[in-house]
């Protein structure tokens, strides 16, 4: 077991969000941190989605820090092998390795009202933090459905997210549950080796052609020699997505041209009249994820290919049983069925000043001031917290705006001074909350007619920002004190006597 060990600061989870918290802490002359890991390595989301066709689909040179660019990204979308090995370059390149705690799972986490700090039980010893940020992200715990007979299943079983690469699928009869962001990528990538291949959809999505290249060699060679070229191209990709914010935002109504280009791409690709009718969605575009695939639908047309429009509703043995009545025997089943994303399981572990975790905090759904910080819980920070996600653009640009927020939140401690804390009021939690699903109402988001995992148990959108990255940047660039309750330590006698003897010292100095 790990000794204690007390730092200024914990950051929980090594993905681009606490990869990206490390940097900004060394950067800002804070060495005295650790990165609470319950891998092996780093990476996040892009170390454990290891999935055949595993990609982005946020252009590469948009899909990393801009404190970090890459020259070298080998294709406009780059894969997650790419991915991976840019955030393992990161860590070397920022001298993170050393405050990296790697197969530290947190298990739990409780604010220490008399110290005013948080205390920490992890799988490999305890911590004590003045400052935890919790960059677990929400889409690090997969989600499979709780599906009668799942347990009898002889065959084999995994989540997009747990990918077993040690069962081998050729020949095999696949399920595959789910037809997201993973499974369309899935799909064509396994559908070539498998002898039959049933996907279960419960909704389909709206899927645009993928316009993806290799980056050339002159391309490369140029963004190496002049760096500004990197900078313009990441700009431009930026504006244009900044651009098309107001259509998802306010006008959901312009997303019909886009829609009528995604029906031609289906008509494209599918020429079965009844296929075609299963895939086409009834929502408006943009309701869900938009997903980018020139394969997705080409696969789905092949022989040893059958698409179920309805969702998996039992296992009986090797038989998968969906909700139409449909039954398929099969030898192994994949979920593709998405993450534990608006009832993030880091938060059953993290208890705050009034003895409550952040889960029960959260049970009437996630609210946290500017996304950063929740009522009760001092000194705790997350990073892609909630209404922080995006329906359009990357994501690494929200992550910046919060660490320049987590940045500010550290300077505004020092100056305090002392053992000191920062308690987001509830007022302020609930001024900013019911500012966010106010804007929210008018977007496609909640009026586009889809059920999402946008959407919490309780019908609101605690998880996308209603508005432009740089609307985002604005509202995090500082912190303001009048939305936070100060809180500190009493004085201990030796304190107080030490400060009075400096207060002596210093009139003696004047005279």
């Amino acid at each position: 077991m790990a000794k204690h060990e007390h730092v200024r600061v914990a950051v929980i989870g090594s993905g681009f969000g606490g990869l990206g918290a490390a940097v900004r802490l060394r950067r800002e002359g804070i060495t005295d941190f650790v990165v609470l890991e319950r891998a092996d390595s780093v990476g996040g989301t892009w170390r454990d989605n290891s999935y055949p066709g595993c990609a982005c689909d946020v252009p590469s040179h948009l899909y990393s820090f801009s404190f970090a660019p890459n020259p070298d990204w080998p294709r406009t979308f780059s894969g997650q092998r790419h991915i991976r090995a840019y955030l393992e370059h990161v860590t070397d390149t920022f001298g993170i390795r050393p405050h990296l705690r790697l197969g530290h799972e947190v298990v739990r986490s409780v604010w220490n009202a008399d110290e005013l700090r948080w205390d920490i039980e992890t799988s490999r010893g305890t911590f004590s933090a003045d400052v935890v940020v919790s960059a677990t992200g929400p889409l690090s715990d997969p989600k499979i459905p709780d599906i009668p007979g799942l347990a009898d299943f002889t065959g084999k079983i995994f989540h997009s997210a747990q990918w077993d690469h040690d069962y081998d699928l050729t020949g095999k009869r696949v399920a595959m549950v789910g037809t997201g962001a993973s499974a369309i990528q899935i799909v064509p990538s396994i559908q070539p080796r498998v002898s039959r291949l049933t996907v279960f959809q419960r909704t389909p999505p709206w899927v645009m052609p993928r316009v993806d290249r290799a980056i050339s060699a002159p391309e490369r060679w140029l963004h190496r020699q002049l760096p500004f070229t990197t900078a313009a191209r990441r700009g431009l990709l930026w504006g244009i997505r900044e651009l098309q914010v107001s259509a998802f935002t306010k006008r959901p109504d312009e997303l019909g041209l886009i829609e009528r280009l995604a029906k031609a791409n289906i008509a494209r690709a599918v020429k079965d009249p009844a296929l075609r009718a299963k895939l086409t969605p009834s929502y408006r575009l943009g309701c869900k994820r938009i997903l980018l695939s020139n394969a997705y639908y080409p696969a789905l047309t092949r022989p040893n290919v059958d698409v179920v429009a309805s969702g998996l509703k039992e296992v009986r043995g090797n038989t998968v049983v969906a909700a139409d009545g449909t039954e398929t025997e099969v030898d192994a089943i994949v979920f593709g069925t998405g993450f534990h994303v608006t009832d993030m399981p880091i938060a059953e572990r993290v208890v705050g000043a009034d003895g409550r975790t952040l889960a029960e905090q959260w049970k009437g759904g996630m609210e946290a001031l500017r996304g950063a910080t929740a009522a009760g819980f001092p000194n705790f920070m997350t990073i892609i917290g909630p209404n922080t996600g995006l329906g359009n653009s990357s994501m690494i640009l929200m992550i910046e705006s919060q660490l320049n927020y987590m940045a500010d939140y550290l300077r505004r401690l020092n100056t305090i001074g002392g053992r000191s804390a920062l308690d987001a009021r509830p007022s302020a939690v609930g001024v900013w909350n019911r500012r966010v699903q106010s804007r929210m109402q008018r977007t496609v988001w909640k009026a586009g007619g889809c059920d999402s995992w946008y959407l919490d148990a309780n019908g609101r959108n605690t998880t996308l920002w209603p508005g432009t990255t740089s609307e985002f940047r604005r509202e995090t660039r500082s912190v303001d004190l009048s939305e936070y309750e100060v809180l500190r330590a009493p004085e201990t006698p030796e304190a107080s006597e030490a400060t009075a003897a400096g207060s002596t010292r210093a009139k003696e100095a004047v005279q």
